[in-house]
């Protein structure tokens, strides 16, 4: 008998005497997945900038309007025009409840996301009072494919932007819940906005705003370099129809989902959209 059939004996002998234990599918498949992104976040270098938005086209990105099935950009309304990310409404006679979602491709769950964005131009007609210079990035949502096709909104953790009137107080990097709900200072939180603590912006200036995401444990909106609104444990809402559909194939605390960005009827601009990996 060689010695490697000798070696491969006895670690048989010694795994048969270990207690069968059964593993939890859904445990597996997490671990498998943050095994994968320890090793992408390796090869794209630890601590570099992603760049989601490669400032010349859509590629690795994927639209859903209500309405419409994933992967159809009705009305041309996300698009790439000198350099830039644009959500736009030129094609539209009537916005007509058509909200939409821009998804990438892959799933986070503990990263920094920076995106700077600027509002332009007037709403689209038709479109909601409360979505005038409204929009946002939704963390840990849905795929686009698990969606409805009449579902207004991805079940998500929403960091609303929000733009300035020309007058009084209008915070940026609010949260929004659309299917979910979070904790804030240990007490679950339902209502669907919480206001954030920034400054007001008004006009069509950039605005820059990074996301600290951490899987379930931690998420910061920053503005500025300054902390303007966090919570934790972001989940699933059990009442809300699209989150009960999921929660039959996931469990109901969030600690990845999908990037979006947000088309709610004012026509917005994006420079960068970037991302850092952070260590679980």
């Amino acid at each position: 008998m060689t010695y490697s059939t000798r070696f491969l004996v006895a670690l048989t002998i010694a795994a048969l005497a270990v207690p069968l234990k059964i593993l939890d599918p859904t445990r597996v498949a997490r671990a498998a997945d943050d095994a994968v992104a320890e090793q992408t976040s390796k090869k794209d270098g630890a601590g570099e900038w992603i760049q989601l938005f490669n400032g010349k086209n859509l590629d690795g990105w994927t639209p859903k309007l209500k309405g419409h099935p994933a992967g159809e950009n009705w009305g041309n309304t996300f698009r790439v025009e000198n350099g830039l990310l644009k959500v736009a409404y030129d094609q539209y006679s009537n916005f007509d409840g058509k909200f939409g979602h821009l998804f990438y491709k892959e799933t986070f769950s503990h990263y920094i996301l920076r995106v700077e964005y600027r509002f332009v131009g007037n709403q689209c007609a038709g479109g909601p009072g409360w979505a005038v210079r409204n929009s946002g990035a939704m963390l840990h949502g849905q795929t686009p494919e698990s969606m409805d096709l009449n579902q207004d909104f991805p079940a998500s953790i929403e960091a609303q932007f929000l733009g300035g009137t020309g007058q009084g107080d209008r915070p940026t990097a609010n949260l929004c819940t659309p299917g979910t709900h979070v904790v804030m200072d240990g007490k679950l939180i339902t209502r669907h906005c919480t206001n954030s603590k920034s400054d007001t912006y008004h006009g069509d200036q950039w605005v820059e705003v990074e996301l600290e995401v951490r899987g379930n444990d931690l998420i910061r909106h920053i503005i500025n370099g300054k902390v303007v609104l966090e919570y934790n444990q972001p989940q699933l809402d059990e009442n809300d129809p699209s989150a009960k559909k999921l929660l039959e194939s996931q469990p109901k605390q969030l600690d990845r989902g999908t990037i979006s960005l947000q088309s709610e009827s004012h026509p917005i601009e994006f420079r960068k959209v970037e991302l850092k990996r952070l260590a679980p």
